[in-house]
C-alpha cells in the first residue's frame, strides 16, 4: 500500500445557492458579509477547511438541478451525478457565522469514521461520503411527492425546505451527530430580522477580536 493510500479522501466543497430566498426578498448569496458576498464566504470557509475543490449548486450561480424545486436533496444529487466525488462538505449559503475551523471538524470525524456527520438539531452544514448507501438512496426517484418529510419535522420546517428532506438521506446512510463548538456558528438567516442579527453578532465578534 502506498503512502498516497493512506491520504484522507478528496472531498469536494459545496455551497448550497439553490433556495428561492423568498422570505429574504432578494438572493441570499448576494447578502454582504463585511467586504465579500455570502457566496464568496462560503466558497472560502470551505476551502479553509480542507476542500480540494468547491463548487456551488444552483441555476443561477451554477450547478443546476436535475429535478428542481426539491430542495438541498436535488442539489446535492445532481453535484454527485455531473462530478462523481467520493465525499461532499455542504454548506448552505446562509451561515454568516460558520468558520472553517467547524466545518473542518466536521470533515475529519466523518472522514476518520467514513460515516455522514453533521451537527446537533441542525442536517446541514453535512460532511457525506459518497457510498453505497448514498449511491442507492439517489437510485430511488426523486419528486415532491416522493420521500416526503413529515410535518412535524421541526429542522425541516425551520429552515423552510420543501420536497423531500435531507432526514430522508441520513435516515438511510450511516451517520455520526456532534456538538457544535461554537454554536452561534450555525445561526441561519431566512429573513431580513435574522440577517439583522447576524450582523450585530459579527460586529460584537470583531470587537472581541480587536
Amino acid at each position: 500500500m502506498t503512502t498516497e493510500n493512506l491520504l484522507p479522501q478528496s472531498c469536494l466543497g459545496v455551497v448550497l445557492a439553490g433556495g428561492k430566498s423568498s422570505r429574504m426578498g432578494q438572493d441570499k448569496a448576494n447578502l454582504q458579509r463585511h467586504q465579500e458576498n455570502m457566496l464568496s464566504y462560503s466558497k472560502s470557509v470551505l476551502k479553509a477547511a480542507g476542500s480540494s475543490q468547491v463548487v456551488v449548486s444552483g441555476d443561477e450561480h451554477g450547478v443546476s438541478d436535475i429535478v428542481s424545486n426539491i430542495g438541498p436533496l436535488g442539489g446535492i444529487q445532481s453535484v454527485i451525478s455531473q462530478f462523481k466525488p467520493k465525499a461532499l462538505l455542504i454548506l448552505p449559503v446562509d451561515l454568516p457565522l460558520m468558520t472553517a475551523a467547524e466545518l473542518a471538524r466536521l470533515k475529519q470525524i466523518g472522514e476518520l469514521s467514513q460515516n455522514a456527520c453533521f451537527f446537533t438539531d441542525n442536517y446541514l452544514p453535512l460532511y457525506l461520503p459518497v457510498n453505497a448507501y448514498v449511491e442507492q438512496f439517489f437510485t430511488q426517484p426523486l419528486t415532491q411527492n416522493s420521500l416526503a418529510h413529515k410535518t412535524d419535522d421541526k429542522l425541516t420546517s425551520k429552515r423552510g425546505l420543501k420536497g423531500p428532506s435531507v432526514r430522508s438521506l441520513l435516515n438511510q446512510v450511516p451517520h455520526k451527530v456532534i456538538q457544535a463548538k461554537n454554536t452561534q456558528s450555525l445561526f441561519n438567516t431566512n429573513t431580513p430580522e435574522q440577517w439583522q442579527q447576524a450582523q450585530h453578532l459579527l460586529s460584537l465578534q470583531r470587537k472581541t477580536h480587536v
